[in-house]
């Protein structure tokens, strides 16, 4: 998708898919584009992921970019009055109100891109993300392989017993698998 020329009229972009699906990998590919294209690009993420940096998106595979942590979605609303691009990573992390933070943007003429868990470790829709995927223009769903069988994968199973919604965590924690093999997995005798 190449918007960078685009022009400036505001919208929302959402990535969306399980846990190694490459949705960071792509929110960076997108905001370099549009660094490059000589966009003001300001990035954001919850101020509680702090897994690979403290101030920086950083992929799986290790590719970052410079980031700003933030407690609230309102906290982007502040730092965000001279910008072209507004990228956000682990959406579902934030409370509702990022919904809302993401369509005063893109009212404002802003391209918002959003990155996400679309699911929690139970199959479930995972916070703001379905809101977000319905008030975008556009919604990108990337997906893992089953480390169980080889298929696409799009569900995130988590490891350990924790029964906390929010753990955060990595292959450790973490593999994703297929539809099959996580009913396979979740089903109860």
């Amino acid at each position: 998708m190449f918007l960078e020329n685009a022009s400036r009229k505001g919208w929302i972009e959402v990535i969306c898919g399980s846990m190694f699906s490459g949705k960071t990998e792509e929110l960076i590919r997108r905001l370099k584009r549009a660094k490059f294209a000589h966009q003001r690009v300001e990035i954001f993420k919850p101020r509680i992921d702090v897994r690979y940096s403290e101030e920086e998106v950083v992929s799986h595979d290790a590719n970052a970019i410079r980031s700003t942590p933030v407690e609230s979605p309102q906290n982007i609303l502040l730092m965000t009055s001279d910008v072209d691009v507004v990228g956000i990573d682990e959406a579902q992390f934030f409370d509702d109100s990022i919904v809302e933070v993401c369509r005063r943007l893109a009212n404002n003429g802003v391209r918002v891109i959003v990155a996400g868990l679309d699911m929690d470790y139970t199959g479930k829709p995972f916070g703001p993300m379905p809101h977000l995927m319905a008030t975008a223009e556009y919604v990108t769903k990337v997906h893992a392989i089953c480390v169980r069988c080889g298929n696409l994968a799009h569900h995130s199973h988590r490891l350990t017993s924790d029964e906390k919604l929010v753990v955060l965590g990595e292959t450790d924690s973490y593999e994703a698998i297929c539809r099959h093999c996580f009913n396979k997995l979740t089903q109860k005798p």
